[in-house]
């Protein structure tokens, strides 16, 4: 049978989550995010970031969470800036634009954007007859992997901070940014520096799932009337409770976060050991090795992967992702099997 890296979300949902929701699956509620269980699950977010002042809001997925909460934070001639690597730019369809928002894309350096690049995008739009930049749009991690540190994060609420900008962080993969090996960034910090960032559930051990938390007034008002108008209020919103309420006891998303970064990092180890290359230095559970061609094609006998970009010289860079739910002994296995095809150079 062919084990898939594809992806962190091909699998259903961690089993206390299943269970959580077989156990109230009977129960009556009411409907639109307004029963108990999304109640309690707001509160042990607010407890985890350690703040009482935030709105918390669920939304079924990514898109839809980044959608809504542009739509809710620009008015109609406002742009997001975003690196050229960024989700909202690559990898949602137009979605961002379809609000009737620019996305204005930066080059970003290893995933993330700079001060210097969003002052540039700022500088060069100069007047009405151009979108006006408003919203800075980022990932935690990013899409390639890497991780902001809290001076990067600093640097650009400072940057946004001089140029009357919102900062949005897009947290689908958040809890492997969390668990990452040298992370500084805290749920704290996260609340402190941005305006709105999303904790993401689709991505560790949820069926589906993401959580918006807003601090900033211009996003907070009437986003509940966003969320309809846009087709994000789910009217049994109490699934998204009763899973996120799950999530945040005793530490599991921390730990489903760093179990995926721990598969990870036995890809990474083995992939330098083999003395393969990679695409950047991810401490997250995504990893870009630089593969010779011979040794892609034979693995994708038993494994799946994404292609990331093929490569004129006879290489092509592929993305390995590992996920709350990847067994240490197909991870094993495919290192036993890299191996071997190494050995036969």
């Amino acid at each position: 049978m062919r084990y898939s890296f594809r992806n962190d979300y091909s699998e259903g949902a961690h089993p206390r989550l299943l269970e959580a929701l077989a156990r109230t699956n009977l129960e009556q509620t009411v409907g639109y995010g307004l029963d108990g269980y999304c109640d309690a699950a707001r509160e042990k977010i607010r407890s985890a970031i350690g703040r009482a002042d935030l709105d918390v809001h669920f939304l079924v997925g990514g898109t839809q969470a980044n959608t809504i909460v542009i739509a809710a934070a620009l008015r109609p001639h406002q742009a997001v800036i975003a690196a050229q690597t960024g989700h909202v730019n690559v990898h949602e369809t137009g979605a961002i634009e379809a609000t009737g928002h620019k996305v204005v894309a930066m080059p970003g350096e290893n995933g993330k954007l700079t001060p210097a690049q969003v002052q540039a995008a700022v500088d060069s739009h100069t007047d009405e007859h151009m979108v006006q930049p408003k919203l800075v749009y980022i990932s935690q991690s990013t899409e390639i992997g890497t991780v902001y540190s809290l001076k990067e994060l600093e640097a650009l609420r400072s940057c946004c901070d001089r140029n009357g900008l919102l900062l949005y962080i897009d947290g689908a993969r958040l809890a492997c940014a969390l668990a990452a090996q040298g992370n500084d960034v805290t749920l704290s910090d996260l609340a402190r520096l941005s305006d709105a960032f999303s904790i993401g559930g689709t991505k560790c051990g949820a069926l589906f799932g993401e959580a918006v938390v807003l601090r900033t007034h211009i996003i907070r008002a009437d986003f509940r009337y966003f969320i309809k108008q846009r087709g994000g209020m789910l009217a049994k919103g109490r699934l998204l409770g009763v899973q996120f309420s799950e999530l945040f006891e005793g530490g599991l998303y921390e730990e489903l976060g760093a179990h995926a970064n721990r598969m990870a990092m036995l890809l990474r180890s083995a992939f330098a050991a083999e003395g393969i290359p990679m695409l950047t230095d991810s401490p997250t559970n995504q990893q870009f090795p630089i593969l010779p061609n011979r040794i892609k094609t034979a693995l994708e006998q038993n494994y799946e992967f994404e292609i990331w970009e093929a490569r004129g010289n006879g290489t092509t860079v592929v993305r390995f992702v590992t996920s709350w739910a990847t067994p240490e002994d197909a991870v094993r296995c495919l290192i036993g099997e890299l191996h071997r095809l190494c050995a036969g150079n």
